[in-house]
C-alpha cells in the first residue's frame, strides 16, 4: 500500500531540520490531546456517583447506563480506522477532541438511567474515536522519531486523568455535576483549539525510508494473527482493570467504606498518579528488564494491589491497593501494543488496541452485572485474576515478536 501523506526526513540539511521540529510540535500537541482524553474522561467518572444519584439508578442501571459508552466506542473504533485513512488521523482527531468536549457535559442533564445511557452511547463514540485515532497518530510519529516513547503518550492521558480526578475531588463536595460537567466542556474545546491547528497543517509522518522492508504487511495473518490476538487479550484484561477503577473505585470507597465523596474521588487520582509515574519511567524500565519481565512483573503487581484495594477493610489501606495496581497496569498495554505492532505491523496495533480499549469499556458494565449478583468488592477482585492472567500469557508468548512471522 503506497504511503499518503507522509514526511520524509531528508538527514541534514535545512529540510531535515524542518522535519525535525515538525515532529517536535507534533508531539507536544499530541500529548496535549493524550493529556485532555485522560482529563476529561476522569472529571466524568468522579462525578458518577452524584449522577448515579440524580438518575435515582441502581448498580445494575448504572452497569446497563455505561454499557452504551461500551457500545457507541465499540461501533466507532469499528469505524475509525477507515475514517483515519481517508481523511488522516490528525484530522480525526481534531474532530472526535470537539465531540468528546462537547458530549461530557450530557450525562448531568439525564434525570434517568435510560436517558443517562443514550447520552452515553456519543460520549462513547466520542471516547473511542479519540482513542483510536490518537494512537494510529502516535504510531506514525513514534516510528518516525526512532525512540520507544509511546509510554510517555499513555503517561500523558494518566496525568490528565490524575489532574482530572484530583481537581474533581476538590469540587465534589460543592459543585454541581452540571456546572463542573460544563466548565470540563469549556476546558476541553479551548485545548483543542489551541493543540488542534498544529495537527491539521503537518501531515503524519511516516517511517524512515530505511526502516520500510517490502514484507511489511498492513495486516497480520496466519500465525502472526494468533499472536497479535493474544497481545490484544493482554492489553484487554489490563485496561478492564483500569476502566473498572474508573468508575467503580470511587463508589467502592463511598459506598461500601464510607469514605467522603472528596476522599472517595481521590481514588482514582492515585491509581492514576502511581500509573503516570510508571509510565514516565517506562522507557528505563523496558531498557533494564525487557518487555516479557515487564508484563509479567506488572502483572503479579496489579493482581496483589487488586486484591488488596478490593478486599482491604479499611479506607487507607484500598487506596494503597489502588496505587500498587496502578504501578502494576502501567506499562502493560503500551507493551502489548508494541509487540503486536513488531509481530504484524500497523495492522497488529490496531487490532490490539481495538481490544485493549474495548477492555477499558467492558469492564465496568461488567463490574455493576456482578456487583449486582454479588457484591461491589467481589466484582473489584475481577481486575485481580485478569491482571494474573495477563501476566500468563505474556510469559506464554515471551518468544512473540523476536523473530518475524511469515
Amino acid at each position: 500500500m503506497p504511503l499518503l501523506n507522509k514526511v520524509r526526513t531528508v538527514p541534514g540539511g535545512s529540510g531535515g531540520d524542518t522535519a525535525t521540529r515538525s515532529l517536535s510540535r507534533l508531539r507536544v500537541a499530541l500529548t496535549l490531546f493524550f493529556a485532555l482524553d485522560g482529563f476529561l474522561f476522569a472529571g466524568w467518572v468522579v462525578r458518577i456517583p452524584a449522577v448515579k444519584q440524580q438518575t435515582g439508578a441502581s448498580a445494575g442501571d448504572l452497569g446497563l447506563a455505561l454499557l452504551g459508552v461500551s457500545a457507541g466506542a465499540v461501533i466507532t473504533m469499528t469505524l475509525t480506522g477507515r475514517l483515519c485513512r481517508r481523511y488522516g488521523s490528525h484530522a480525526v482527531t481534531v474532530a472526535t477532541a470537539v465531540l468528546l468536549s462537547l458530549s461530557v457535559a450530557l450525562p448531568a442533564l439525564t434525570r434517568s438511567p435510560l436517558a443517562l445511557g443514550l447520552v452515553l452511547l456519543v460520549f462513547g463514540a466520542a471516547y473511542g474515536g479519540i482513542n483510536v485515532a490518537m494512537n494510529s497518530a502516535a504510531v506514525d510519529l513514534v516510528t518516525a522519531l526512532r525512540r520507544p516513547v509511546m509510554p510517555s503518550f499513555h503517561a500523558a492521558f494518566s496525568l490528565g486523568g490524575m489532574i482530572g480526578a484530583g481537581l474533581g475531588g476538590l469540587v465534589a463536595g460543592g459543585l454541581s455535576p452540571t456546572a463542573h460537567l460544563l466548565a470540563l466542556t469549556g476546558v476541553g474545546l479551548a485545548t483543542t483549539a489551541a493543540a488542534g491547528p498544529v495537527l491539521l497543517r503537518h501531515p503524519s509522518p511516516g517511517p524512515p525510508p530505511e526502516s520500510l522492508a517490502p514484507t511489511t504487511e498492513s495486516e497480520p495473518r496466519g500465525g502472526a494473527r494468533r499472536i497479535v490476538l493474544v497481545f490484544g487479550v493482554i492489553a484487554l484484561c489490563t485496561a478492564y482493570g483500569e476502566g473498572a477503577l474508573a468508575d467503580w473505585g470511587a463508589l467502592h470507597l463511598e459506598q461500601d467504606l464510607h469514605a467522603h465523596p472528596g476522599v472517595a474521588a481521590a481514588g482514582y487520582s492515585v491509581f492514576a498518579l502511581t500509573m503516570t509515574a510508571g509510565r514516565l519511567s517506562g522507557t528505563a524500565l523496558l531498557e533494564r528488564l525487557g518487555q516479557t519481565r515487564t508484563l509479567v512483573a506488572g502483572g503479579a503487581t496489579a493482581a496483589a494491589g487488586m486484591l488488596l484495594g478490593a478486599l482491604a477493610p479499611s479506607v487507607w489501606a484500598t487506596l494503597l491497593g489502588f496505587a500498587v495496581t496502578g504501578l502494576g497496569l502501567a506499562n502493560i498495554f503500551p507493551v502489548a501494543v508494541a509487540r503486536a505492532g513488531a509481530v504484524a505491523g500497523p495492522g497488529g496495533v490496531a487490532t490490539a488496541s481495538t481490544l485493549g480499549y474495548g477492555g477499558m469499556l467492558l469492564g465496568p458494565p461488567s463490574i455493576g452485572f456482578l456487583a449486582d449478583w454479588f457484591s461491589l468488592p467481589v466484582a473489584l477482585t475481577t481486575v485481580a485474576v485478569l491482571a494474573a492472567g495477563a501476566a500468563a500469557m505474556g510469559y506464554w508468548a515471551r518468544n512473540a515478536g523476536t523473530a518475524q512471522s511469515s
